[in-house]
């Protein structure tokens, strides 16, 4: 290799190596490792699930690059035509979308289906921070409540689909932004005291589904056999793994399946029982890393919409593992919510991609917008 040649190699390492930040790659590496060696154990019948979470972790980590590359201020740009896109296509799910187990959800392209649902888990926090970016000079009253709508507008298109888990995602996702912007407490306060009021409405409206995962939590064991099976089995794998866990690959629940959905939605279940309470804190601990990583993020970002994308990422990354844990533990309903970064399944991979590309086009650009 020529001095030219060597030249051009360190300059393109260099230009790589800026598009990363170290502290948020080392925690998704770590997590990312967590996640190979627990599909590896709970796939071990399914070795094609390993080989086809090494190319989403590939194709996640390009996507997670490319938007690493884009500066905030075309993010910005780009926030309410994937809005607009997200939903027009959610509209196409009602008129013409594919139904899979009595769920219109999807969109058949012809080459491929996709879920517009997902569009909305970043498109709602892009859009929101747009607005409140050009209204920060003269936040009002009328600003939050056109927030609002601009979040239950694709909420309840997703609800309708059915698909009440990624509806409260996106939610969850919108009233970060919400609240990140300056929402008052006594809002906040009012809006508590009228969803518990609505409760008994909300329950009338739900699916039979729905009112049975909500039965199953309260008594799992009422139904063993069927409704309570998912719950009773990864509790009983969890409280199997004890202090120290039972060892890698050595988790019998898993392997002679009574985990049933172990390498997705269940996959913390199958973690537990091989790595033990010791393991679940280490788990715990680099979640709670890349939250406070994301969390100083948007706490040094120069704009107003960089704060509050990069907040709300912050608490979308919480909320997934929160909720999942929640679910598998027994605590909340089973909502179907993956694990991030560990559970198998290249749709939710895909949206933590850019995610995180997004938090470090924040980090990286904030010299250059500051000065």
């Amino acid at each position: 290799m020529n001095a030219n040649a060597r030249t051009m190699a360190r300059r393109f390492a260099r230009r790589f190596a800026d598009l990363l930040d170290p502290a948020l790659v080392t925690t998704l590496g770590a997590l990312m490792l967590v996640g190979l060696a627990t599909l590896y154990s709970a796939a071990s019948d399914q070795p094609s699930h390993f080989t086809g979470q090494l190319r989403n972790f590939a194709f996640a980590g390009a996507l997670m690059l490319g938007t690493a590359a884009i500066p905030p201020r075309l993010l910005l740009r780009a926030a309410v035509p994937v809005y607009a896109v997200g939903l027009l296509a959610l509209l196409g799910v009602l008129v013409a979308g594919v139904s899979v187990n009595g769920a219109r959800r999807w969109l058949d392209l012809g080459f491929t289906r996709f879920q517009p649902a997902e569009i909305m888990k970043l498109g709602v926090p892009l859009v929101l921070a747009w607005y409140f970016q050009k209204r920060a000079e003269s936040l009002r009253t009328a600003d939050f409540l056109v927030a609002f709508a601009l979040v239950l507008v694709p909420v309840g298109l997703i609800a309708r689909q059915p698909d009440l888990g990624t509806a409260l995602l996106v939610l969850a996702a919108g009233f970060y932004v919400i609240f990140f912007a300056g929402l008052p407490w006594r809002w906040l306060a009012a809006m508590t005291a009228a969803a518990l009021a609505a409760l008994p409405l909300v329950w009338m409206f739900l699916h039979d589904y729905q009112r049975n995962r909500v039965l199953t939590l309260l008594d799992p064991s009422s139904d063993p056999l069927g409704k309570g099976f998912h719950t009773l089995q990864s509790m009983i794998a969890i409280g199997s793994g004890g202090m120290f866990g039972k060892g890698w690959m050595q988790g019998t629940q898993a392997h002679l399946e009574f985990i049933p959905e172990r390498t997705t939605d269940f996959i913390f279940a199958v973690y537990s029982e091989e790595f033990g309470l010791i393991g679940n804190l280490v788990l715990l601990a680099l979640f709670s890393m890349l939250v406070a990583r994301a969390l100083s993020i948007a706490q040094h970002a120069a704009t107003p919409f960089g704060r509050l994308l990069a907040g709300s990422i912050a608490m979308i990354l919480f909320t997934y593992a929160f909720v999942n844990m929640g679910m598998v533990s027994g605590i909340l309903p089973v909502v179907g919510v993956p694990l991030p970064l560990i559970s198998y399944g290249g749709t939710a991979l895909t949206t933590i991609g850019i995610a995180c590309g997004m938090l470090m086009a924040i980090q990286r650009h904030r010299p250059l917008v500051q000065s």
